[in-house]
C-alpha cells in the first residue's frame, strides 16, 4: 500500500493546530480564534479522508476544493493571530511551511483530477 502524502501532511498538521489550540486556549485565555482555526484545520483533514472514497471523481474533486477553501480560511486566522501577537514569527513560520506544501498538493491533486475528467 502506497502512502498517500496528502493524507499524511494533513494528519500531521491537524496535531500542530491541535496543540496551538492547547496553547492558545490554556497559555494565552484566547478562545474565539483558535476554537475557528481548529475547526478549519480539521475539517480538511475530514474532507482528504472523504475524498479517498467519493461516490464519483466530481465528489472527490468537490470535496478537494472545499478542503482547498478550508485551507485558505486557516492561513487567514493564523495571520490574525501573528499580526495580533498571539504567535511569534517562529511559529508561524513553521506553521506556514506545512501549510504551503499542503496547499501545493491540494492544487496539484484538483488540477490532476479534472484533466482525467477533460476539464
Amino acid at each position: 500500500m502506497t502512502e498517500n502524502i496528502l493524507k499524511t501532511k494533513s494528519y500531521e498538521f491537524s496535531i500542530k493546530i491541535v496543540k496551538l489550540y492547547q496553547h492558545l486556549s490554556q497559555e494565552k485565555q484566547e478562545f474565539i480564534l483558535s476554537k475557528q482555526l481548529i475547526r478549519s484545520w480539521t475539517s480538511i483533514w475530514a474532507l482528504v479522508r472523504e475524498a479517498e472514497f467519493g461516490q464519483s471523481r466530481a465528489d472527490f474533486i468537490n470535496k478537494m476544493s472545499i478542503a482547498l477553501k478550508e485551507a485558505n480560511e486557516t492561513l487567514y486566522r493564523l495571520d490574525i493571530l501573528l499580526e495580533t501577537e498571539y504567535i511569534n514569527k517562529n511559529e508561524y513560520t513553521s506553521l506556514y511551511y506545512l501549510w504551503e506544501e499542503i496547499l501545493k498538493i491540494l492544487v496539484a491533486t484538483i488540477k490532476t483530477s479534472k484533466k482525467k475528467d477533460g476539464y
